[in-house]
């Protein structure tokens, strides 16, 4: 037995944001509160999409005051403007900080309830506003998951995880995503694969069939087409892959959950800054080598659909091989490889190892158990 929640609907298409206003407004009816960031409205993607908005008649109310790895008073400070407002939907667009943002607003908005009570798995009580989110970037999959990430003041990751806060609907329009920088495009495409990789091998009790599924055809999408799109960031055809295997990926994470990887990553993200995408690929690696003596077989079993050339390995070393064929791709996509080369302090190891441990809801699905000293060696051989 097994569950498998998803976006009520999903609309994917070059040019599909172009026809926002058909799709939100029976949805979201007509004062949404539109969730960015500021990079977003630099670059001009909301110029086309605010203007359907006023030509239509929507009133919107726009809140970007949106960092990287976003602390709690931005939920808090969206909620406001959501009353003042009086919004009557919700509206994401931008990477995983807004996206997750937008949920807690849409549920918090409406609910009226503790944000602190919300923390953990199951335990939102909802209702929430309408929300339909828009990725600009191709990784995360927020718009495709019940979980948004916080960072609280004692600069830990904290979580809420609901069925409430899948939105209902998604927008893939791979035209948002064309301007992209190389290094988000590396280093988000890397987020994607490790969901992808984690979702197939997580010992979740709700690992399923349909979450496999897509976590091999994510890995296919994303193995196919990242190199291009991170080398020629034009080709809205690589884009399109990638963000159609990263919302793929988003999918199968949200049903058979993440471990290790994301357990270690989080601490990198709430003590150093480190951006999401960037920390998994940074940890990746490690915890992958880490998992070897009990996830082998697993990891040999999608190992040729990210890299067909490992499929005339033989089975005993695909495993292995897959692990080095990342590092090797990570060096191609010109990410960094040592946590040193990211800010990281060596004093700072022990602490990263006990801020690792609070993430029980993820460290229970890794193929392997990871006790603090392990976490330790696993930074120690990652820096």
């Amino acid at each position: 037995m097994f569950t498998f929640h998803s976006p009520r609907t999903t609309i994917v298409g070059l040019g599909a944001a172009g026809r926002l206003v058909e799709h939100v407004r029976p949805i979201l009816g007509d004062r949404i509160l539109l969730v960015t960031d500021k990079n977003i409205r630099r670059m001009g993607l909301l110029s086309g999409i605010l203007g359907q908005l006023a030509q239509s008649g929507i009133a919107v109310a726009v809140f970007d005051d949106i960092p990287a790895e976003p602390p709690e008073p931005c939920v808090f400070a969206g909620v406001h403007i959501a009353r003042t407002h009086r919004a009557t939907g919700v509206l994401g667009i931008g990477g995983g900080s807004p996206m997750d943002v937008a949920k807690l607003i849409a549920l918090i908005g409406k609910s009226g309830e503790s944000l602190a009570e919300a923390y953990g798995v199951s335990v939102a009580k909802g209702p929430r506003l309408p929300l339909v989110l828009v990725p600009t970037t191709a990784g995360t999959g927020s718009e495709a998951t019940p979980v948004s990430v916080l960072t609280t003041a004692d600069n830990e990751k904290k979580a809420v995880v609901s069925s409430l806060l899948l939105p209902d609907m998604a927008i893939l329009d791979a035209e948002l995503i064309l301007g992209l920088p190389r290094t988000v495009t590396a280093a988000t495409g890397i987020d994607a694969i490790v969901h992808a990789i984690e979702a197939y091998t997580s010992v979740s009790q709700n690992n399923n069939p349909i979450s496999k599924a897509m976590a091999r055809e994510a890995l296919r999408l994303l193995g196919g087409n990242l190199r291009e799109a991170f080398s020629n960031g034009a080709n809205a055809a690589a884009r399109a892959q990638v963000l159609l295997g990263a919302h793929l990926a988003g999918k199968a994470f949200a049903n058979s959950p993440v471990a290790a990887i994301h357990a270690l990553a989080y601490p990198l993200g709430g003590r150093f800054g480190i951006p999401h995408g960037l920390a998994n690929a940074l940890i990746m690696p490690h915890v992958m080598r880490f998992n070897l003596p009990i996830a082998a077989r697993a990891y040999g079993e999608i190992a040729a659909d990210l890299f067909p050339e490992l499929g005339t390995i033989p089975e005993a070393g695909r495993g292995q091989a897959l692990v080095e064929a990342l590092v090797a791709l990570c060096a191609a996509l010109e990410l960094p490889a040592r946590l040193s080369a990211a800010g990281v302090s060596e004093a700072a190891l022990p602490l990263l190892a006990r801020d690792a441990m609070k993430q029980t809801r993820l460290l229970i699905n890794n193929p392997r158990p990871v006790a603090e000293q392990e976490a330790y060696e696993i930074y120690k051989a990652a820096y």
